[in-house]
């Protein structure tokens, strides 16, 4: 027969469109741990099943059980069981159960042994393979073996991302499989080989053992059974091979196995051996944030600035300005303006992408352990290479994504914080292999050979395949899967342990976290685009003007061609000549659109970015950090914010639970209670509240001494914290508490001299004011969405068991006893309750009930057998928990305070009445991010909640629809439409930005005044946001604080980074970066309008003073028949825009104010303006250019009527150039008063810049008539200051024509405050008059009010708010013994 075969492989093939699937059976079955079946597709305790994000509800069958079950069925209808699944009697098999399980006894009795089972009549072959099939992965331990699907800790950390099975692709993929196994053609007929296939164990050579692991993976190849010889090497099929082979698959060959040498899908690490990974070549640690790099920088510079039109305009004008003969002005008055403006613009945006290099390079510095040899060197982060063995200590990050080896704690776990990674808050536990936690030292490590085979680099955050194969030392020959459990994330936190050894598998680019990054984009403003736009038109309308030009010389040279003998014009060159005419006037006009514009605006934007950087409002002393304009590009678009999205962890919250109230027996104690609130009696009722001193002094001496010891007792005993000594903590102890909200409450209880001290596997001790107590930890009933409660049962010192549990308000009061009408003060806790929540509290009820041993031991016997339970478990669990959660007495309340940041509900508030819709989407759990709504007024309390949690796509569709229509349909009703809040869980979110629903979801999300997205990744923010910005015309601006952030702030306009605590990563990323949510008030509502206005104002005002100034050209074009002579000197045209126009737009755009700070942050309606573009629309730039228009129009020809037959006193005439400056000082002047008239505050710059550059002209001009004549520089105005200064028609000209001009926007600006009047006029008025406008009784009128209504919502929708773990704590608390000294890994 050969040698025995190791394992052997089943291809499945799906259809044409179904992707085939690999499986692998054991052949070895003497060890019950490796003997069952692998594979992708199914799912129960012994069929693993590999689904990212995905988990088989607890109540759903396999399909094996199932077929099972119904051959049962079939089979005990006929009759003849007699014996048991290994042929023991019947009547010898035990298996107890309480009432209500479903197990049948005889659910056992027709299974055979592994080893092979009885033919029945009538059974074909086939059948008779697929029975052995089956009957080779049940054993005898079925119910003891492990899991190979996801593991307790993978489902406690991602069971909120898991989706529904019922009626998925997954489960008819399991079908398919089951079916294609049953339908195979071909059968092995030799008896003897197919049970020498199953049954065969390992020879005692085998280097394996009898693990069943193969030593050699398969390779691709056709369909059929595989199978490996001990020695490793794979054998081929032959006859005497089982095949299992469809006619139509005959052809067919599959993809290489997960795992297989062709290393297509996955890739190979070796552990600790950076030679061997070296072939590999994987991506280094480094990691780059910034924009630009030295290879493109060039190309993305130059892309990006002449995307810019203005910049395309002013390249092709000074190129043709090079040709000989059609440049009536210097061939380099245009091409060296515009390489200062590049220079310029390339300096800042170097400046600001060398500050991003450098985050990045203090990031990449930071120091890592990497195990060298036998010892651990420290080296940079960016110098860990895939396969480096690392030490991380307590409170360090992760500098790369690393598979854990081991750990100080117990059993190799670990706790680590991800909220830099997913948002949530609560420590996820981690934990290593078995096999490789007993490695802690260096030495030991130093022993651990083989590699590790993982999944190629990806942006799941929630999954993760693999295989740990060992090549002896410690572990042997062996092969071990990893899954997310044994997986450490770069940007996590190790938090509550002291040190692990873990092996990096993806580092860099290649990590999780910068896969879900995208690389920092090119950012165009709105305003930006506009001007784009309008630079296009006036191009065109300067081509309109080029042609008219060139036309009309055209026709004049042709008309009067008889008298222009005295100029050279060859005949058959008019089509040459009227295109050169064309490129002249081009030049001509070239300036209408002004060149200094775009250096203009970047060095406006810098300074509006240094006032940021500078404004000490936005300081923050705490933690020393300023505000930073990352990139000051963007300065205009924080004034036109519709949409913010924004993270919750850390960004609306601190992350900090503080233990603050608590109600006792109907009576409040607080941990700081104001004078005014100070407890009293009142008519035998205590009304106020005491505080902790009083509080322990009612313990010793009060009547209710006894209820307040309960009530501390049950905080100090039922939870899984676990405790640790450290000298730098509070106390001496620091807890280490997967959920805040446990954390707070035990530390509650320690204020009350309970303070917890010692965990061990069975039992807690507890110091109760100086005297240590030990408690018997007898069961724990965990917390769960469902059950919405915890709860605990102790063997107190003095022998009485005790069950103590909290919870919900609605859950624990439905479970009180009723003797006696319930609890005499629970409608006291209740009023406590809701006091508590409107001051955004989080609140839990605590209750306890008194057990008797008879009860435990009938309860416990159920509850043991629910915990062993193969289906159901969970269910069964909770239904268990139910009969001992009641006739419960109530003991009172907690109230635990999720520390806002400072400011935050008056932020929001405040942002909300600017028009601003505000999306908070994080990763924490559906009923915290509700609640933390309320509290920070992002939903106000007369709002209707719409919540969407569904787990189909058609479902969320049907959803969406059917609420828009409700809303649709409502329009015209009483219904308050600014009152919707819309709620969406993660798994409903990712039906809903899929293509088909997309719209219903942006469109009922848009209608609603809130929106909170619960439980997404880092991903999904992005996709949001994206969504918002491709399909609303809106300016969109992102915060965050984590990594997870960084997505979502790269794709929204506008990027805010909380540089907080642990907010670096998205402060690196960001445009701006902040230290408190409360400082986007102000960066918004003030500088936000301040740069859109002031921007707005600088940008129309540049294009006016051109417009004004070179239309003119135009005009005397008419004059000199279209000859291309230019009416002013060559350089006067450069120097009007770069000297004598130049400092007004400044001074407009860094120091104007429309509105004072104070006015802004006191009326947010006046925001509004920046999101509807009232100051920069196509409508106020074509208004502001036919103003241009007609101003040239009155300057010209009113200019040419007073200076027309300018004779002098000795008959002489100034000719040209006197005409040509008077024309250009009145228009100087024009736009002078122009920028004086739109000034709306005067600063000491201001006088210097408008005033200044008037007299700044009449100081040049005869200097530069002076000299430039010597240099040869300029002949023009040679001795012409003698014929204009004593010149009265000059005079007149400079001072008739600019107040001609400015009667008529005089008086449009009075028409227009005085009958059509804006909001900020009224504003203007009121700042400028110092009206006060506090209005007292309005203020205390609002605040009855909404202190109604909250009670209104706490009475309509009473709820809670607790963060705790589902599942998984008991056994992490059995693990622990806190009296043993943890090993030092050294």
């Amino acid at each position: 027969m050969g040698p025995k075969p190791d394992h052997f492989y089943l291809t499945a093939y799906g259809g044409d469109d179904e992707p085939e699937e690999q499986l692998v059976l054991s052949g070895n079955t003497d060890n019950s741990q490796h003997s069952y079946l692998h594979s992708p597709l199914v799912e129960d305790d012994s069929i693993s099943v590999h689904q990212p994000q995905s988990r088989r509800p607890a109540h759903q069958l396999s399909v094996r059980r199932t077929l099972e079950r119904e051959e049962r069925a079939r089979q005990g209808a006929v009759g003849g069981i007699t014996s048991g699944p290994y042929g023991e009697p019947l009547e010898e098999m035990e298996y107890e159960d309480y009432e209500d399980n479903s197990y049948d006894r005889t659910s056992f009795t027709t299974l055979s042994k592994p080893y092979g089972k009885r033919a029945v009549a009538g059974d074909s072959a086939q059948d008779r393979i697929m029975e052995e099939l089956d009957d080779a992965h049940l054993d005898r331990d079925h119910a003891a073996r492990p899991s190979r699907g996801p593991s307790m800790y993978q489902r406690m950390q991602f069971n909120e991302e898991v989706e529904d099975e019922n009626d998925t692709p997954l489960r008819k993929a399991s079908l398919l499989l089951r079916r294609q196994l049953s339908k195979r053609r071909s059968y092995a007929p030799d008896n003897a080989l197919r049970r020498s296939l199953l049954n065969s164990g390992n020879s005692p050579t085998d280097r394996y053992g009898d693990t069943g692991i193969p030593l050699q993976t398969m390779s691709g190849g056709g369909a059929g059974v595989r199978h490996n010889g001990p020695a490793g090497e794979a054998v081929a099929n032959s006859a005497n091979n089982v095949a299992f082979v469809d006619d139509e698959m005959a052809s067919a060959t599959p993809g290489p196995a997960f795992g297989s040498g062709s290393g297509d899908n996955f890739r190979t690490v070796h552990i600790g051996n950076r030679e061997s990974n070296a072939q590999y070549k994987y991506k280094h640690n480094r990691v780059s944030t910034a924009k630009y790099n030295f290879l493109t920088f060039l190309p993305k510079f130059l892309l990006e600035q002449f995307s810019k039109y203005a910049n395309v305009f002013f390249l092709f004008t000074g190129c043709i300005q090079q040709i000989n003969g059609v440049s009536p002005t210097s061939r380099w008055t245009t091409i060296v303006p515009l390489a200062v403006v590049l220079a310029a613009t390339a300096a800042k945006e170097l400046a600001e992408d060398f500050k991003r290099h450098q985050s990045d390079s203090d990031m990449n510095k930071s120091k890592a352990r990497v195990l060298i040899g036998t010892s651990f060197e420290e080296k940079s982060w960016r110098d860990v290479e895939v396969g480096d063995i690392l030490r991380v200590q307590n409170k360090e990050a992760l500098p790369a994504d690393m598979v854990i080896i081991s750990s100080s704690e117990p059993e190799g776990m670990c706790y680590i914080e991800t909220s830099n990674l997913d948002g949530e808050t609560n420590l996820k536990v981690k934990q290593a292999l078995p096999e490789t936690a007993k490695f802690l030292t260096p030495a030991d490590l130093a022993d651990l050979r083989g590699h590790m085979k993982t999944e190629l680099p990806n942006d799941s955050l929630y999954t993760f395949e693999g295989t740990l194969v060992s090549e002896g030392g410690k572990i042997g020959y062996r092969e071990l899967p990893l899954d997310p459990t044994q997986v450490l994330l770069r940007g996590a936190i190790l938090r509550n342990t002291d040190w692990i050894y873990a092996v990096a598998v993806f580092t860099g680019h290649e990590t999780k976290l910068m896969r879900n990054a995208t690389a920092a984009p090119i950012k165009r403003t709105s305003v930006e685009k506009t001007t784009n736009r309008q630079i296009i038109f006036l191009f065109l309308i300067l081509i309109l003007l080029a042609v008219m030009s060139a036309l009309g010389s055209q026709i004049m040279t042709s008309r009067n061609r008889s008298q222009l003998s005295y100029l050279y014009l060859p005949d058959g060159e008019g089509a040459k000549t009227f295109v050169k005419n064309i490129l002249t006037f081009i030049i001509l006009y070239n300036n209408l659109i002004p060149i200094s514009l775009i250096v203009t605006m970047e060095i406006v934007k810098f300074q509006q970015a240094q006032l940021i950087n500078a404004d000490m409002d936005m300081y923050d002393e705490g933690s020393d950090t300023a505000a930073l304009a990352r990139t000051s590009s963007l300065v205009e678009e924080l004034g036109q914010v519709e949409y913010i999205f924004s993270d919750k962890t850390g960004t609306l919250t601190c992350n900090i639970m503080e233990f603050r109230q608590c109600s006792i027996g109907g009576v409040m104690y607080s941990d700081v209670v104001e004078a005014g609130k100070r407890a009293r009696i009142v008519d035998g009722e205590v009304i106020g509240q005491y505080d902790i001193a009083q509080l322990k002094d009612h313990i010793a001496n009060s009547e209710r001494g006894p209820m307040l010891f309960e009530f501390f007792q049950l905080l100090a005993t039922c939870h899984t914290v676990i405790p640790e000594r450290q000298e730098s903590a509070e106390g001496g102890i620091e807890y280490q508490a997967s959920s805040p909200d446990e954390g707070a409450l035990v530390k509650g209880a320690a204020l009350a001299d309970f303070i917890f001290h010692t965990r061990k596997p069975r039992s807690i001790a507890v110091n109760i004011m100086g005297v240590d107590k030990e408690y018997e930890v007898l069961n724990i009933n965990e917390f769960n969405s469902t059950r919405k409660r915890m709860s605990a049962l102790l063997r107190c010192p003095d022998g009485s068991i005790k069950m103590y549990c909290k919870g919900a308000d609605t859950v624990i009061f439905e479970r009180l006893t009723s003797e006696g009408g319930g609890s005499p003060f629970l409608q006291t806790t209740l009023k406590h309750l809701e006091e508590y929540a409107t001051e955004g509290l989080r609140t839990l009820c605590i209750a306890m009930r008194d057990i008797s041993e008879d009860e435990y031991r009938k309860w416990s016997a159920m509850h043991a057998k629910a915990s062993t339970t193969l289906t159901n478990r969970q269910q069964e669990l909770d239904r268990v928990a139910e009969l001992i959660e009641r006739d419960m007495v109530l003991l009172g309340a907690t109230a635990i305070e999720d520390k806002l940041q400072d400011g935050v509900p008056q932020t929001i508030y405040t942002l909300a009445q600017a028009g601003i819709k505000i999306w908070v989407l994080t990763g924490d759990r559906q009923e915290t991010a509700i609640n933390i709504g309320y509290s920070c007024k992002l939903i106000q309390e007369d709002f209707s909640l719409i919540i969407c949690n569904e787990t189909t796509h058609w479902e969320t569709k049907e959803f969406l629809q059917k609420k828009l229509d409700a809303i649709r349909e409502g329009h015209g009703s009483n219904i308050d439409f600014d009152s919707l809040a819309f709620i969406i869980d993660g798994r409903s979110l990712d039906f809903a930005l899929e293509k088909d629903i997309e719209l219903l979801f942006l469109e009922l999300a848009t209608l609603c005044k809130a929106v909170i997205c619960c439980r997404v990744s880092p991903l999904q923010k992005a996709l949001v946001v994206k969504l918002v910005k491709r399909r609303r015309k809106a300016i969109l601006l992102a915060i965050g604080d984590g990594a997870n952030d960084v997505s979502m702030i790269q794709a929204a306009h506008v990027g805010v980074g909380i540089s907080g605590q642990e907010g670096l990563q998205a402060a690196r990323s960001a445009d701006f970066a902040i230290a408190q949510f409360r400082y986007l008030r102000k960066l918004l509502l003030v500088h936000g309008a301040w740069s859109y206005h002031r921007l707005s104002k600088m940008i129309l005002y540049s294009f006016y003073k051109n417009i004004t100034l070179y239309i003119t050209q135009f005009w005397y074009a008419l004059f000199n028949v279209f000859s291309g002579q230019t009416v002013y000197e060559s350089w006067s045209i450069t120097f009007y825009t770069v000297f004598f126009t130049a400092l007004p737009p400044f001074a407009i755009g860094v120091f104007d104010q429309f509105l004072n700070a104070r006015s802004l942050d006191r009326y947010p309606e006046m925001y509004k303006m920046g999101q509807r573009g009232v100051f920069f629309n196509v409508k106020a730039f074509w208004g502001w250019a036919i103003n241009a228009f007609y101003h040239s129009i009155i300057l010209y020809f009113l200019g040419t009527v007073i200076v027309f037959n300018d004779i002098e006193k000795d008959g002489l005439v100034g000719g040209h150039w006197v005409y040509g400056v008077t024309i250009y000082t009145a228009v100087l002047t024009t736009v002078l008063l122009k920028a004086a008239l739109i000034t709306n505050m005067w600063t000491k710059w201001t006088v210097v810049a408008i005033p200044g550059s008037l007299a700044l002209w009449f100081i040049f001009l005869p200097i530069y008539a002076l000299i430039a004549p010597k240099l040869r520089t300029s002949t023009e105005y040679d001795g012409i200051v003698s014929h204009i200064y004593p010149n009265v028609k000059f005079w007149l000209a400079i001072i008739l024509l600019p107040v001609l001009c400015m009667t008529r926007d005089y008086g449009y600006k009075f028409l227009k405050r005085m009958y059509f009047t804006q909001p900020y006029h009224i504003v203007q008025e009121i700042q400028k008059f110092n009206i006060p406008d506090y209005r007292p009784r309005m203020e205390r009128f609002k605040k009855a009010v909404h202190k109604v209504r909250l009670l209104q919502r706490l009475r309509r929708t009473r709820g809670y708010a607790f963060s705790q773990n589902e599942g998984g704590q008991e056994k992490i608390i059995r693990a622990y013994d806190t009296t043993m000294q943890k090993p030092s890994g050294y």
